[in-house]
């Protein structure tokens, strides 16, 4: 089995900070998913330089196949002194996912991972090294599928000191909710604003720290195949309509030509939903074969607005109440976000006379710029993304 990731993480600034002290790094190759997430000293600017310079040496170097041992000594080597500590210090958190299911955890000074697996948490026996006077922990083992890590700065199991809390929201405290949460949900993203949302009422919405919380799931690769728009020659309309029956994963089509000329195809019937909510979005449809079939300019355009959202991390109860509509819009973009890891696109760029009208021409250059937008932000969140013009 191939394995995949769901990857979602949430920070929260120390409150009267513009810049956060934190900083996640997913840097996804054809062999393995890598998260990092790197705790500058302090707070602010200072931080945000210390953070964002660690997770970018160990992104950079664990890439290129180079050992723990020298990404600490060239970390320790690199980082500017902080003129009042005369330190340089970033603690950091590394997981690193094979295709094939290995799996690598190191962590430096950063609270342990959460790692819930069969709806219990694991308590793993990491082996320690001391390289360079910092005590590096490192973990290896096999994964399995729906295994959940929580990987978190310290601003999280502080939240609630001295307020709510005498001592703050303890490790252990931290990780029985996340497994308590685990039971209503496996997704990554829900999971990152249930803890993050907790941490944020627990100091009362006025972080005293950095607080960051990344969530990866293991799960199989999940393909969705999304087709949008007839072929420039109509004589292709049968191959475009083959490579999607053919492919493996989810079949979603966008778009009333598009529709029409799947269904002609397949010899099957198009029947549209007539009973929807959103009277800013069409209806959706079905055809037989298909798993989604949504209207095209107007839905991608609100699918973008929520992967955009999501990717920005301008996610809460809020978005996932949006996200769980009943409409073409969020739909679409609610299987682009839980149940997509690699997304292959197959765009129809039509130019003949049968779709010649100043309407339609419209609707082409809106519907490429828009899959175009779909195509960098799912990028962004992590997704690998394919595409094949007809």
């Amino acid at each position: 089995m191939s394995f995949g990731t769901d990857i979602a993480w949430k920070s929260l600034n120390k409150h009267g900070e513009e810049l956060c002290g934190d900083m996640v790094k997913i840097v996804r190759t054809k062999d393995s998913d890598i998260v990092i997430l790197a705790d500058g000293m302090g707070s602010g600017v200072k931080a945000n330089i210390l953070a964002t310079l660690t997770s970018q040496i160990l992104a950079t170097m664990l890439l290129k196949g180079a050992s723990i041992a020298s990404c600490v000594e060239t970390i320790a080597k690199t980082l500017p002194i902080c003129q009042e500590r005369n330190v340089a210090y970033a603690t950091f958190s590394i997981l690193q996912i094979y295709r094939d299911g290995q799996a690598y955890l190191v962590e430096y000074d950063n609270p342990s991972c959460v790692f819930i697996r069969d709806r219990k948490i694991v308590a793993y026996e990491a082996e320690e090294q001391i390289i360079d006077g910092k005590k590096i922990k490192e973990y290896r083992f096999q994964a399995k599928e729906n295994d959940c890590f929580v990987l978190m700065s310290d601003g999280v199991i502080f939240a609630g000191a001295g307020e709510l809390l005498n001592y703050g929201w303890t490790w252990e405290s931290m990780a029985e909710y996340t497994l308590r949460c685990t039971r209503n949900t496996m997704s990554a993203s829900r999971l990152v604003s249930m803890l993050s949302g907790a941490c944020n009422d627990l100091y009362e919405q006025r972080p005293r720290d950095d607080t960051t919380v990344v969530v990866v799931r293991t799960r199989k690769a999940q393909i969705v195949n999304l087709l949008t728009g007839p072929p420039a020659d109509e004589k292709d309309d049968e191959r475009m309509v083959r490579d999607l029956m053919e492919s493996e994963g989810k079949k979603i089509i966008s778009g009333g030509s598009s529709a029409n000329l799947t269904a002609r195809i397949l010899r099957k019937e198009i029947v549209t939903h007539v009973n929807y909510a959103d009277p800013f979005i069409p209806p959706t449809a079905s055809i037989e074969g298909i798993d989604l079939v949504t209207e095209g300019a107007l839905t991608l355009a609100g699918t973008l607005k929520l992967l955009q959202k999501f990717e920005q991390s301008e996610f809460d109860e809020e978005f996932f109440r949006e996200l769980d509509q009943d409409n073409g819009a969020s739909k679409l973009a609610k299987t682009l976000i839980e149940e997509c890891t690699q997304l292959h696109l197959l765009v129809g760029t039509v130019a003949n006379q049968a779709y010649q009208n100043s309407e339609l021409s419209f609707d082409i250059s809106v519907r490429k710029n828009l899959v175009t937008q779909i195509k960098e932000t799912m990028e962004k969140m992590g997704k690998t993304v394919t595409v094949q013009y007809y």
